[in-house]
C-alpha cells in the first residue's frame, strides 16, 4: 500500500525533519511503563490475550466481558483476521471511502466483490444511510466504517451509528468499526465501542494512535456473537497462536496508566490543534472540514496546482511530510497533516514550509 511503502519509517526519518505525515501522537519510551522483565516467563501466552489487558482493554463497558475481546498484533492484524475470516470470494462488502487502505487492500485480496461509497468533502464527509443501504445484497457479509474517521477527523453522528446498526441487524451481515481514533477524542466525551450495542458489530481498536506505543503492536477485536469470535480465535491461531507474551505485559501497563497517559495526549492534541486552526484561518490556499476528534486533518488544495512536484519539492527542499491523498485512494488535491505527533515547534515549521513550498512553486 503506498501508505506504507511511502511512510516516514520507509524513508527514513533521518530525511525528515518536519513529520506532519504520522497519525498518532508522538511515540513514548519504554521508561514510561517503568517495567520490570526480569521475572517474565517467556511462555505461549493465553491465546485469547492477558485476561488482566483484555479487561483493561473493556474499561468497564456494562454489556462486554472478557469473551468478547481478541487481543492481536495490532489493529493491522485485527482487520486482516476480520476480513478474511468473513469474507470469501462469493460475498460482498461495502466500504466507506476514503478509508484506512487495510480496509479496502485486504477485501480485494479476497477476491469477494465490493462496492464503494464515497464520502464527499461538499457534504462533510458525512455518511448517507440511503447510498448504504442501496447497496446491499443478498450477499452482503460486512459493512465497513472508520469512527473516527481516518483520514478527516470527523466523528459519525450517534443516529448514523444507530441507524448502521440497525442496517447490519436487519440484513444479517457484520457492521465493522475501526474505532482507532476513539480514545483521541479531545474535544468531547468517551463514546462506548460501539459493538456494545449489537452482536452485529465488530469493534476494532490498538493502544498505538491515542498511547503513542506503535512498537507494541497491540491492537483487538471486540465482538458479541460468540460465534464468529471462535472463528477469529481459530483465524489468529492460524497466524501467530498467540502475542508476544513481552507486548501484552508492557500493554497491561500502559492501560493502567490510562488516565495518565490519555489526559498527556488530549493536552498534546488540543494544543497544535489551536496551531493547526490558526493556521488555517490564516491563509487562502487550502480549505478544510474541521476534525472533531483524532490526531489528523485532511486538507484540500482550494486551486490545482502540480500536486506530485509539490509533494516532491515539500519532501526533497523542506524536509517535510505529508499523507497526500492517493493514500486514500483520493486525489492529491488533498493531503492528512498528522497534527498529534509533532512538535509545536516542528507543526509550526512543518506548516510554514507548505506554504512557503507553494509560493515558490
Amino acid at each position: 500500500m503506498p501508505i506504507e511503502v511511502e511512510s516516514p519509517e520507509e524513508l527514513g526519518y533521518d530525511s525528515i525533519r518536519f513529520n506532519l505525515a504520522e497519525s498518532s501522537v508522538r511515540d513514548r519510551k519504554i521508561s514510561d511503563l517503568k517495567p520490570e522483565l526480569e521475572n517474565l516467563v517467556l511462555f505461549y501466552g493465553d491465546h485469547k490475550g492477558l485476561p488482566s489487558l483484555r479487561n483493561l482493554i473493556l474499561n468497564g463497558a456494562e454489556s462486554l466481558n472478557i469473551d468478547d475481546v481478541l487481543v492481536c498484533q495490532a489493529a493491522a492484524m485485527a482487520l486482516f483476521i476480520v476480513h478474511t475470516t468473513i469474507l470469501q470470494k462469493e460475498d460482498h462488502l461495502i466500504v466507506v471511502r476514503p478509508n484506512y487502505g487495510t480496509n479496502i487492500e485486504t477485501p480485494r485480496a479476497t477476491g469477494c466483490e465490493i462496492s464503494i461509497v464515497d464520502l464527499k468533502f461538499e457534504n462533510g464527509y458525512s455518511i448517507d444511510i440511503e447510498n448504504i443501504e442501496k447497496e446491499i445484497r443478498p450477499n452482503t457479509k460486512l459493512i465497513s466504517i472508520t469512527n473516527p474517521h481516518n483520514p478527516t477527523g470527523t466523528l459519525v453522528p450517534l443516529k448514523t451509528l444507530n441507524l448502521l446498526v440497525a442496517l447490519a441487524e436487519k440484513h444479517n451481515c457484520f457492521l465493522l468499526v475501526d474505532e482507532t481514533y476513539r480514545e483521541l477524542n479531545f474535544q468531547s466525551e468517551l463514546n462506548p465501542y460501539l459493538a456494545e450495542k449489537s452482536k452485529n458489530v465488530i469493534s476494532i481498536s490498538s493502544i498505538s494512535k491515542a498511547y503513542g506505543l506503535p512498537g507494541l503492536r497491540i491492537g483487538w477485536i471486540i465482538c458479541k456473537s460468540k460465534a464468529i469470535m471462535v472463528d477469529f480465535l481459530a483465524a489468529k491461531e492460524q497466524i501467530i497462536i498467540c502475542n508476544s507474551v513481552v507486548d501484552e505485559y508492557l500493554a497491561n501497563l500502559a492501560l493502567q496508566k490510562r488516565s495518565e497517559f490519555l489526559s498527556e495526549s488530549h493536552d498534546k492534541v488540543k494544543a497544535n490543534f489551536l496551531i493547526l486552526k490558526n493556521w488555517m484561518s490564516n491563509q487562502n490556499i487550502f480549505e478544510w472540514i474541521e476534525p472533531e476528534a483524532g490526531a489528523v486533518a485532511f486538507l484540500k488544495f482550494k486551486k490545482e496546482v502540480d500536486f506530485d512536484a509539490f509533494y516532491k519539492k515539500l519532501y526533497n527542499d523542506y524536509s517535510t511530510i505529508l499523507g497526500p491523498g492517493h493514500w486514500f485512494e483520493q486525489s492529491d488535491q488533498y493531503f492528512r497533516v498528522g497534527f498529534g505527533y509533532p512538535t509545536e515547534q516542528e507543526l509550526e515549521g512543518g506548516l510554514s514550509n507548505i506554504l512557503d513550498c507553494v509560493e515558490n512553486m
